[in-house]
């Protein structure tokens, strides 16, 4: 039996709410992989807001890829989706709506609001969107464990 998810089982698992690890190449070390919130639609591809002069920031525009791997690490049920590809567009992020809505995707709109009153608003924080070319999944709930 395949454990593997179908197309629409790892979109819908995707779009689904996990915090993500993002990994990026680096040029004579090893890959730079950190926690990140992102998002994700079949019609635009995964993106992630982050500041421009981080360290994430600085090796997505050398890079010009990257992977992100989200799991629900619930047991018996364990889950996850890997995809990688290339950048497709950087560009400035909105505060007010891109970035403010990713903060109430992960916190809920309270405490997303609090979280955008602490964050400076001269923040150089830019989206970059990726369009995955591989993917990767495992769904052990296929073996029949709920």
């Amino acid at each position: 039996m395949s454990l593997k998810m179908t197309r629409e089982e790892r979109e819908a698992f995707l779009m689904g709410l996990h915090v993500g690890v993002i990994s990026i190449e680096q040029d004579g070390a090893p890959p730079l992989s950190v926690p990140i919130w992102y998002d994700y639609s079949p019609s635009v591809g995964v993106w992630v807001i982050t500041g421009e002069q981080s360290a994430k920031g600085r090796a997505l525009a050398k890079a010009g890829r990257f992977t992100l791997v989200a799991q629900d690490e619930t047991p018996g049920i364990y889950k996850y989706v890997s995809v990688e590809g290339p950048v497709i567009e950087t560009r400035p992020a909105d505060r007010d709506t891109e970035t403010r809505a990713m903060a109430h995707r992960y916190l809920g709109q309270e405490l997303g609001d609090m979280y955008m009153a602490g964050q400076p608003e001269e923040e150089d924080n830019l989206l970059v969107t990726m369009q995955p070319d591989r993917w990767r999944t495992v769904d052990y709930t296929k073996l029949g464990a709920q």
